[in-house]
């Protein structure tokens, strides 16, 4: 299973951005799929997370300004930003838990090569 990120680039303070991230392989299900950040001389930190049946999970400092979704279909997870601020420049990274592929099998968690997000001010 693969997972592939896009929608980063270079945005001013204020601005939108939508990230995407395909779930590419013999996926039969997926969890969980998520959002988490890194900055430069930072750790890892979740921004969002979602359920195969809808429930959310934010960090305190994206809420009201980034939602999250997904399309189980299309084993698609996106990532819709507004309102951003230079405190979101990061590299963003996809991941999925609790993947299951033919025949139910329970592989590990993954992650996407990460995207790069530029917010200037």
């Amino acid at each position: 299973v693969q997972l592939v990120e896009s929608g980063g680039g270079l945005v001013q303070a204020g601005g939108s951005l939508r990230l995407s991230c395909a779930a590419s392989g013999s996926i039969l299900s997926i969890d969980v799929m998520g959002w988490y950040r890194q900055a430069p001389g930072k750790q890892r930190e979740l921004v969002a997370a979602i359920t195969s049946g809808g429930s959310t999970n934010y960090a305190d400092s994206v809420k009201g300004r980034f939602t999250i979704s997904r399309d189980n279909a299309k084993n698609t997870v996106y990532l819709q930003m507004n309102s951003l601020d230079p405190e979101d420049t990061a590299v963003y990274y996809c991941n999925a838990k609790g993947v299951r592929a033919p025949p139910w099998v329970l592989l590990p968690e993954t992650w996407g090569q990460g995207t790069q997000v530029t917010v200037s001010s």
